[in-house]
């Protein structure tokens, strides 16, 4: 699955390697880009996207941090791009309109196009991939990183603007909102009630998007709700490579079906997996009860704890690295 190496660079604007400055503050650029609201021609749906602005941060976790892994560190300084980035995870609303051609048709007040017709759909799943917990205003749930892909590529296509997953660097970014604590909000596990759908008060489900408090950014269940995908390969001993030395924009860039990185936790994780520098990988054993040989590219039954949340650069990326990101070939799942 070594689908980014013609284009991530580009996508992101390189990896670079910096002097080590390490700074507990955050350096700002202000970048005057502004949040907006997306429409969704022809249906009644749009998400709100927030504008952040590129700067400076120390990723990882302190040796001291309670509930820390070893896969958080060392912390090392990275730079990142402006980007905007989801106000809330995606939910079934706009989802399930990528995934049932069908019912994209009857939500929509004019024809589809061609263009948005020809876009590969997912396989329809065997199950209720809801899981009972709810649909409206609900985080869409249980597809693989691949299908979490060709949703950008339906959106893109519906919308016109380049959307890809975020990078672990950015969604980190984000998640701080320019803090160095455990969580957006401090270090106090007692906060996440304010914050975050978890363990402790979910009800082992899902909740609308949200309905808890934002992080200092605006952006709704960076903590909880459900763990989001990122574009990266997950490499347990990834962030020894910047051992005292500072990275611009970095990304691993896959090259095999698992694991892939999910951030920030879900309704079902106790307090330690919720926090800003927590990492997790993608798993096969989530695929366990795919009937089908080869198990599906699409969807991972056992995993409704897995979302998505949208990014966009403020470059763009040319046409023909926009293609080369969404035209990959799924690595069959056997």
């Amino acid at each position: 699955m070594n689908i980014l190496n013609c284009s991530c660079k580009a996508l992101l604007t390189g990896l670079v390697v910096l002097p080590l400055t390490l700074n507990a503050a955050y350096s700002q650029q202000l970048n005057g880009e502004q949040s907006y609201t997306q429409e969704i021609a022809g249906t009644n749906l749009k998400f709100d996207m927030v504008a952040v602005s590129g700067g400076e941060f120390i990723m990882g976790s302190p040796a001291g941090e309670e509930g820390r892994e070893e896969d958080e560190g060392p912390q090392h300084l990275v730079k990142v791009s402006p980007f905007w980035i989801g106000k809330h995870e995606v939910t079934w609303d706009i989802f399930e309109l990528f995934v049932y051609k069908d019912y994209e048709i009857t939500q929509s007040n004019g024809s589809v196009s061609a263009e948005v017709d020809a876009v590969t759909r997912p396989t329809k799943p065997y199950l209720d991939m809801t899981f009972g917990m709810g649909k409206e205003s609900h985080p869409a749930v249980g597809m693989t990183q691949y299908a979490a892909i060709q949703f950008c590529k339906w959106l893109y296509t519906r919308t016109g603007i380049f959307y890809r997953l975020p990078t672990e660097a950015e969604w980190e970014y984000a998640s701080r909102a320019g803090t160095t604590t455990a969580f957006s909000f401090g270090d106090d596990t007692a906060g996440l009630e304010e914050y975050a759908w978890y363990q402790a008060n979910s009800d082992k489900e899902t909740h609308p998007v949200g309905s808890k408090k934002p992080n200092a950014w605006g952006l709704y269940d960076m903590h909880g709700n459900v763990a989001e995908w990122t574009m990266d390969q997950y490499i347990p001993d990834y962030y020894k490579r910047f051992k005292n030395k500072a990275i611009s924009n970095p990304v691993a860039i896959p090259e095999k079906l698992y694991p892939h990185v999910i951030r920030g936790g879900s309704f079902e994780d106790e307090t330690a997996a919720l926090r800003s520098a927590n990492r997790q990988g993608s798993d096969p054993r989530w695929k366990r009860i795919d009937p089908q040989i080869p198990k599906s590219n699409w969807w991972f039954p056992e995993a409704p704890f897995v979302g998505l949340r949208l990014v966009r650069p403020v470059t763009p990326p040319s046409k023909a690295e926009i293609e080369a990101y969404y035209n990959q070939k799924p690595t069959p799942d056997y």
